[in-house]
């Protein structure tokens, strides 16, 4: 590589770390979060429930065996800019598609590396999330404090539009049993290829679809998917769900789509001091009394003390760590939802019963 340029990272509170860039140089701002994942970067980093933050990897090594191909959640990088300690422009992957520094310049991300993350991410801890700035362009604080102050709260932002597809489209297995009609609120991948793999033909729909959009499809079931920003600056989509809920077909709401599934069902939704996500959180199914470890990636959830006086809601599952809701369903509906991803990309598999459970919801529902 050739000599390396000079990065900073500026938080909020006026906090500086110094490294050196990569990627693209330029200049770029987010809310700062950090993902404790070991594996499974470009899957995180193409995952647009990130939209908008700037991750740190709390891994050691990032890059090490490059990008691949097949290994994409959307149709580009979604993190607004990445930090990392251990910056790798080689890969050893065989299979590599190219370097993730290549990838990186592909989609225009600036990132910083060679920071000593572990001090980032105790500071970010204790303090909370806030708002940062990279950059690799100009070294003046007081600039980029100017232009940090102009980047809006995560709470209070509406995202999803920014990254759900605009124009509805179908994806088929051979022999599909069940219709599902998908509403994108920045869908990953790999939830849609859960769903064909068990037999189901799905139409994904934008986020401004009308329920009669989403039923001339003649579903058997809905699924809500994943995204980013605030639930509770989306009251269109929540006002979409509260009619889709009211079908009485079966329903399964995945992180943003939990949210607003729990706000269509008069539950609140609070900021998290600091979010989940990595690929290692324990999470307990209160109805079955198993653990599971889930792949997180959310920095808003469903309030407890909300559910405790609402009778048509019982919470599912819990997260061991903080004891936040991490699931509900309704007690009269075959309806759903959890905080984590079952389809996991990067993550352990436990949870991917969910997708099981949906489809036997359908099956009974038609039979």
């Amino acid at each position: 590589m050739e000599d390396k340029k000079e990065a900073v990272l500026l938080l909020e509170d006026g906090t500086v770390f110094h490294g050196t860039a990569i990627g693209q140089i330029g200049t770029t701002t987010g809310e700062i979060a950090f993902n404790t994942g070991m594996t499974g970067y470009q899957e995180v980093f193409t995952d647009p429930s990130y939209y908008g933050q700037i991750l740190v990897m709390t891994a050691a090594h990032i890059g090490n065996y490059g990008v691949h191909e097949e290994e994409v959640e959307s149709d580009g990088m979604k993190i607004a800019g990445m930090v990392i300690k251990k910056f790798s422009d080689g890969y050893s992957r065989p299979s590599g598609w190219k370097s993730l520094n290549e990838y990186m310049l592909d989609d225009k991300k600036v990132g910083i590396a060679d920071v000593d993350t572990r001090a980032l991410v105790r500071h970010i801890r204790s303090k909370g999330a806030m708002n940062c700035i990279i950059s690799s362009e100009t070294m003046d604080m007081d600039a980029l404090m100017k232009e940090l102050k102009e980047v809006p709260s995560m709470e209070g932002l509406e995202l999803s539009s920014k990254v759900a597809t605009k124009e509805a489209y179908e994806v088929k297995p051979e022999n599909a049993q069940h219709k599902v009609s998908l509403l994108d609120l920045g869908v990953k991948n790999n939830i849609v290829r859960c769903l064909v793999e068990r037999g189901c033909h799905v139409k994904v729909f934008p986020l401004n679809s009308s329920m009669e959009e989403l039923n001339s499809f003649n579903p058997d079931g809905y699924m809500l998917s994943n995204g980013p920003g605030d639930p509770s600056a989306m009251p269109d989509s929540v006002a979409l769900v509260q009619k889709i809920v009211e079908e009485g077909k079966p329903v399964f709401g995945i992180c943003l789509g939990h949210q607003i599934l729990g706000l269509s069902q008069g539950l609140k939704t609070e900021k998290m001091f600091n979010g989940h996500r990595g690929i290692n959180h324990p999470i307990k199914n209160l109805k079955t009394g198993k653990g599971e470890i889930t792949s997180q990636n959310h920095g808003f959830v469903i309030s407890k003390e909300s559910i405790d006086g609402n009778d048509k809601v019982n919470m599912t599952h819990v997260h061991l760590n903080d004891n936040t809701v991490a699931g509900i369903e309704l007690t009269d509906k075959p309806v759903f939802s959890v905080q984590y991803h079952p389809e996991a990309s990067a993550g352990p598999h436990d949870s991917r019963y969910l997708f099981d459970q949906f489809v036997d919801n359908m099956k009974q529902a038609t039979n």
